[in-house]
């Protein structure tokens, strides 16, 4: 993880380094002695904090992470909605950010469509599994345990996605033709049920591989539908001025409007919406930095 740390002359150091430990073996023992209150998600979210807090104090002597999920867990159990760790935040190579940035993005987008209440224990471990697999690979020597917790990570998050109906999972590759529709077919989901929600990197309203793979998928969505009206709202986080945010907002909005257009979509159905930092997908303060509040958000009519 990214450590801001300040040049401080030797006595200084000697001087904090004990009380520096103790805060630390403090805050992990809070966490290990807490009653995790809030809703079923937060509650799982701690428990699952507390395991990977003690295997890294016990097993690797990682006082430095331990701390920081250590805080996350005790936020988790104070029931504040803790988020996955933001990529940005972390020293991670260029070769293996993409991996972790696609995963991130699929996973707050089924958190915003529900997962966490419906499917609180399976939500809270994928998300420590993400944050074991960020952790991991910044430090990049523990190839297994990199890959151990990818794997799980990715696992957990295409189980939400497949228990979420209306989770457009992204599309990386073209897709086959679909069967059909003369054999049985299931229900379809109704148009005013899709959501699809393309996220966005900091101050920028360009789009990156996985808000592509987003549209893909809505684009070929809304192309199946006889559809009166496609709605897009963009959004930012509250880093910035409000006035900036609204116009970044807007662009955001409208790249994704060209993007579908570009798909074959029609564009005279297209409605462009713009909120700037209002309607926070993840309640923050002021002039913060948060992913999951970045972003466009596709619905149908």
């Amino acid at each position: 993880m990214k450590i801001l740390r300040p040049i401080m002359v030797l006595t200084a150091v000697v001087s904090l380094s004990a009380c520096g430990n103790l805060d630390k073996m403090d805050e992990v023992k809070a966490l290990n002695e807490t009653n995790a209150v809030g809703n079923a998600f937060t509650q799982k979210l701690t428990e699952e904090y507390r395991s990977y807090v003690n295997r890294e104090m016990k097993t690797y002597d990682d006082h430095a992470d331990a701390l920081h999920f250590a805080r996350k867990g005790l936020s988790a159990a104070r029931g504040d909605m803790v988020m996955p760790e933001p990529v940005t935040d972390w020293n991670i190579l260029p070769g293996h950010a993409g991996d972790l940035i696609s995963a991130r993005t699929r996973l707050v987008n089924v958190f915003s469509l529900g997962a966490r209440e419906m499917q609180p224990d399976l939500s809270a471990y994928a998300q420590t599994r993400f944050d074991c697999w960020i952790e991991e690979q910044e430090e990049n020597f523990q190839q297994d345990q990199i890959s151990s917790c990818k794997a799980q990570a990715l696992d957990a998050i295409a189980q939400l996605e497949a228990a979420l109906p209306s989770a457009p999972a992204p599309v990386l590759e073209p897709v086959a033709a679909a069967e059909p529709f003369d054999v049985n077919p299931a229900e379809p989901m109704k148009a005013e049920d899709a959501v699809y929600i393309v996220f966005f990197d900091f101050d920028e309203s360009s789009l990156n591989a996985s808000a592509l793979s987003i549209i893909d998928a809505a684009a070929q969505e809304a192309k199946t539908r006889n559809l009166n009206r496609i709605n897009l709202t963009g959004f930012t986080d509250t880093s910035g001025s409000r006035d900036y945010n609204q116009k970044l907002s807007m662009k955001r909005g409208n790249i994704v409007r060209d993007a579908l257009a570009q798909r074959g979509v029609d564009a005279n159905i297209i409605s462009v919406d713009y909120r700037g930092e209002s309607e926070l997908l993840v309640q923050t303060a002021d002039d913060v930095r948060e992913p999951a509040n970045r972003r466009t958000q596709i619905t149908f009519e």
